[in-house]
């Protein structure tokens, strides 16, 4: 595959998802409040919220993830006659967010590419900047939500991506783990794309069918450099 270059989600495709730190705010929610619900259904609940909100939360309506989490964890909470400040809660996310898990394969993955990396993320500028400096990750370039005033799916943070980094569209293809964001915004905007399908998301609202499938990032990897999908190079 000859690329001008590869974009590359980061949350749940380099690192781990946010299922375990979003679980965890809101058992801390449903202690403090004593709502009749668990933890687990109310990640689902404000979940579903959420990425409804960020659909509506593009160029001159744009919020930034933290101000999204910000309303819609009290507009879930108020649906249970519920009133709280969600900064505390939504801090500890942030918190997160900055310095999340790595997924174990990354390092070798990301050593093989032979292409130049641009990540293209629903996420904060300072939250993705330092999630990669954590695990002292060098890419060629970030573009983020907050950059582009868009969130993926909408196709236009894949134009910015395409313009910050000269690639011609035909020559890109974006990897990520989300069907409804990754897949179905790199369809959108007619980028080729592979869908990793990690275990351990919350759920996915996505349905698109994507070009390619992989488990993890090497078979991403071996697609691009044209490697049987079963091996993989080693790195010195």
């Amino acid at each position: 595959m000859e690329l001008d270059g590869i974009f590359m989600d980061l949350y749940g495709t380099l690192t781990d998802g946010d299922r375990a730190a979003v679980e965890a705010v809101c058992g801390d929610v449903v202690t403090q409040t004593g709502v009749a619900i668990s933890a687990h259904e109310l990640s689902i609940a404000w979940g579903r919220l959420f990425f409804n909100a960020i659909e509506s939360a593009n160029g001159d309506g744009f919020l930034t993830l933290f101000d999204l989490e910000l309303a819609t964890l009290r507009e879930i909470m108020g649906t249970y006659g519920v009133d709280i400040d969600p900064r505390p809660h939504v801090e500890k996310l942030a918190a997160y967010w900055q310095k999340p898990p790595l997924h174990v394969e990354v390092r070798d993955a990301l050593a093989r590419v032979k292409y130049p990396v641009c990540i293209v993320s629903n996420a904060d500028q300072f939250d993705a900047e330092s999630a990669l400096a954590t695990h002292n990750i060098e890419v060629d370039l970030i573009v983020t939500s907050e950059q582009a005033r868009h969130y993926k799916p909408h196709p236009e943070i894949f134009e910015h991506a395409l313009k910050k980094t000269g690639w011609r569209r035909d020559r890109v293809i974006h990897i990520g783990d989300s069907l409804h964001s990754d897949v179905g915004g790199a369809k959108a905007a007619g980028i080729r794309h592979g869908w990793l399908n990690r275990v351990g998301r919350i759920f996915d609202v996505g349905n698109h069918e994507a070009d390619h499938e992989f488990a993890d990032l090497h078979g991403f990897v071996n697609l691009i450099h044209g490697e049987p999908p079963g091996e993989r190079s080693h790195v010195d």
